[in-house]
């Protein structure tokens, strides 16, 4: 979980967790909070407060340095675990979250569109019967990154001359003739990483692979074929 809410110094920190215990002494019975939850708040808070100051002063040891930073640490668990479990809207409000230091939590959920972009690769040759995908996006097309949440790389191989009607049905799937659209490709791999590593079996050297790559968003929904490309297998 990201803890952006949380101030990095830890003046702030104790801060916030005072304007908590605050906000929460008045408030914990409407949002469901236990007593407990808030006298566990409350000894953290003061155990932190009395650890920084005995970390800042002219006494300070390397134990006491430790015993500081572990003081933080239980309270920054603590405000994390009433965060995550209490802190919900309802029944909370925007002024709620905004008294506690927090952005207000937006309800409205921004779509998700189809990617509109297309993607090729370029292909280096790290060793052999291996092909390596560059995948960059084509120059002038739509990029949304909400939309463009990852690729969907087609592929297939031609052996020389083409499949026979055994190989073409076989586990390989080689193809019979030139793939002219990604929708002759019989495989597909999904990636989000920008280089992806094909190593194919030493028998497929000197065939070619050619390929197709489309955007998908999150939900799987794919984007238009980008263009095909190929490679003989080195």
């Amino acid at each position: 979980m990201s803890s952006d809410w949380l101030p990095g110094k830890r003046e702030h920190q104790l801060a916030l967790g005072k304007d908590w215990y605050a906000v929460l002494t008045a408030r914990h019975i409407s949002w469901g909070i236990p007593e407990t939850v808030l006298s566990n708040l409350d000894n953290c808070v003061d155990a932190a407060g009395v650890a920084l100051g005995r970390a800042q002063s002219s006494d300070r040891t390397p134990t006491i340095t430790a015993q500081c930073r572990e003081a933080f640490d239980a309270l920054t668990a603590l405000m994390r675990d009433i965060k995550d479990r209490y802190y919900k809207k309802p029944p909370l409000v925007d002024s709620d979250f905004v008294n506690l230091g927090l952005k207000p939590k937006d309800t409205i959920k921004t779509p998700i569109h189809v990617p509109a972009g297309q993607a090729t690769a370029l292909i280096t040759y790290p060793g052999p019967h291996v092909l390596m995908l560059n995948v960059c996006p084509l120059a002038e097309t739509p990029a949304d990154p909400r939309a463009d949440y990852g690729f969907r790389i087609y592929y297939g191989i031609l052996p020389q001359g083409g499949a026979t009607e055994a190989e073409a049905a076989g586990p390989s799937r080689y193809l019979i003739k030139t793939a002219v659209s990604g929708e002759d490709l019989p495989h597909s791999k999904f990636t989000r990483r920008r280089k992806e590593r094909f190593d194919f079996p030493a028998e497929d050297s000197g065939k070619i692979a050619h390929f197709c790559i489309r955007y998908e968003n999150s939900k799987g929904e794919p984007g238009p074929w980008g263009p095909m490309f190929s490679s003989f297998i080195p």
